[in-house]
């Protein structure tokens, strides 16, 4: 949770909350996949976590729900390393698509371009900012 409140802007109220949370990981079939810094010898102890992926499966799709990384991590590489993984999960389960919804003016987008994700769909005005401001929501997809 602490890496969800860093990763999420609450100006545009994207972050989960603990019982949204919780309550997507109890459902069958849903991935949550952690980013750390890795230990340096002799500790031999797990990372701090800077990051998490969220999915969930459903027949041969996978629905991208969340990508975090908090703010002083970004630009390293770990977006792209657990959307690597997100993606080489999904194909060695056989699944065929990948969709994702964001907000219009998300800056992650140049990351799912990048990845081949291509825009399959608008929701005008759909996500309300702490500022009461509207955003589109896009659907994005990416075949396997």
């Amino acid at each position: 949770m602490q890496v969800m409140q860093a990763a999420f802007d609450p100006v545009y109220g994207e972050a989960w909350n603990h019982s949204q949370t919780r309550s997507m990981l109890a459902m069958p079939l849903t991935h949550t996949i952690v980013a750390e810094i890795l230990p340096r010898p002799p500790e031999a102890q797990p990372g701090e976590p800077i990051g998490f992926s969220m999915s969930r499966r459903i027949g041969d799709e996978e629905e991208l729900l969340l990508i975090a990384v908090i703010p002083e991590w970004r630009q390293f590489g770990a977006g792209s390393s657990l959307l690597t993984q997100v993606i080489e999960n999904a194909k060695d389960a056989g699944v065929g698509r990948i969709f994702l919804e964001m907000r219009s003016n998300n800056p992650a987008s140049h990351l799912y371009h990048k990845f081949g994700f291509t825009q399959v769909g608008l929701r005008k005005n759909y996500y309300k900012g702490a500022d009461s401001k509207l955003y589109d929501a896009l659907t994005l997809a990416l075949t396997l």
